[in-house]
C-alpha cells in the first residue's frame, strides 16, 4: 500500500487505497488461478471508480489486467506482474526485477513516501522530543521473519548486542522502532539491552515517529528482509547500515548489492559509520514519469 499511494502522491494524485481482500476459496488459491478476478476482488472495487487504477503485487497484477481488459481502465502496475507487462500501461518495476520494455519504469529503490517535505514537516515536530539524546543519532528500523530471513530471538539478541556495543564504543545517541512484523520477543530482547543505557524505544503508543527518525538520524540501521524500509532509509541524507539475518533471498540481495554499488549503503558490524552520501529516490521521478506518459 505504501508504495501504491507514493507513486500516486508522487503523480500529483488523490489516492484512495483499496485491499484486496478474496473470500473463500480464492485466498487459499494463487491469483493466477482465479477464474474471475474482477469478481473476486468486487469489494474492494466498488464505488467510486477511479480515473486510474495502480494496482501493486501478484494479487494485484491479475485484477488490474482484467480491469485494463474489461473495463478498459488505465493501469500502472507497481511490482513484477508475473506476466506479460503489455497488458498495463505501464509497470514500474525494480532494478532486481530484471524486466524491461517500452512501457516499464525501472527504479533503484522501491516507491514509498519518504519525500522531502513530509520528513522536515515530521523532523520539526519531532525534533524537541530526541533532543536530549547524544550525538551522532542513530535509527534502528527492525523488521522481522518473512519466510526468506530469520528474526526470532537468537537474532534479536544478536543485534541488541551489536546496537550496544555501537552506543559503548561510538557514544551514540539510539532511536528505534519495530514493525509490525516485529516478534515480541525480538522487541523485549532490544528494549531489555538498550532502554537501560540510554536507547529510545517506540512502544507503539501514540503517534508514529517513523519518519521523524528518518529525518533526524545521523545514520540509519535497517534490518535487511524489508526492501521497502531500506529504500524509505535511502531517501534520506543519512548512510544506510544494513544488519544482516540467516536465510536467502536472490531478489533482496540483488537489491542490496545494488544499492551497496551505489555506495548508499553498507553492512552493519557493531560499529558507527559515516561516509559522504546523497539521498536516492527514484519515486518523485517515476511520479512524474506516469504523468507524462499518461497524459495526466
Amino acid at each position: 500500500m505504501a508504495q501504491g499511494v507514493g507513486l500516486a502522491e508522487a503523480a500529483g494524485l488523490s489516492p484512495l487505497p483499496r485491499l484486496l481482500e478474496p473470500g473463500f476459496p480464492w485466498r487459499h488459491l494463487s491469483p493466477r488461478f482465479w477464474l474471475r478476478p474482477l469478481a473476486i476482488a468486487a469489494a474492494a472495487l466498488g464505488p467510486p471508480a477511479p480515473a486510474l487504477a495502480i494496482t501493486c503485487g501478484g494479487a494485484g497484477a491479475v485484477v488490474g489486467a482484467a480491469l485494463a481488459r474489461q473495463r478498459g481502465m488505465p493501469v500502472v502496475q507497481v511490482q513484477h506482474p508475473r506476466m506479460d507487462p503489455a497488458r498495463f500501461d505501464l509497470v514500474v518495476v525494480n532494478r532486481h526485477d530484471r524486466l524491461d520494455g517500452p512501457n516499464v519504469i525501472v527504479t533503484r529503490t522501491a516507491l514509498h513516501r519518504a519525500t522531502p517535505a513530509r520528513l522536515a514537516a515530521e523532523a520539526a515536530r519531532w525534533r524537541a522530543r530526541f533532543a536530549d539524546l547524544p550525538r551522532p543519532l542513530v535509527a534502528v528500523l527492525v523488521g522481522g521473519a518473512n519466510g526468506r530471513y530469520q528474526l526470532g530471538a537468537a537474532e534479536g539478541q544478536k543485534l541488541a548486542a551489536d546496537l550496544a556495543a555501537m552506543m559503548e564504543a561510538d557514544r551514540v545517541g539510539l532511536v528505534l522502532t519495530p514493525s509490525r512484523r516485529t516478534a515480541p520477543e525480538v522487541t523485549k530482547a532490544l528494549a531489555d539491552a538498550l532502554v537501560p543505557r540510554g536507547a529510545w524505544l517506540w512502544d507503539g503508543q501514540g503517534e508514529n515517529p517513523y519518519f521523524a527518525m528518518l529525518a533526524l538520524a545521523d545514520a540509519i540501521v535497517v534490518t535487511m528482509d524489508s526492501v521497502s524500509m531500506v529504500s524509505e532509509a535511502a531517501a534520506t541524507a543519512a548512510p544506510v547500515l544494513i544488519a544482516r539475518l540467516p536465510g536467502h533471498s536472490r531478489r533482496i540481495g540483488q537489491f542490496l548489492d545494488g544499492l551497496a554499488g551505489d555506495g548508499r549503503v553498507r553492512n552493519f558490524t557493531g560499529r558507527l559509520e559515516l561516509w559522504p552520501v546523497t539521498a536516492l529516490d527514484d519515486t518523485q521521478e517515476a511520479g512524474a514519469a506516469i504523468r507524462h506518459r499518461l497524459g495526466i
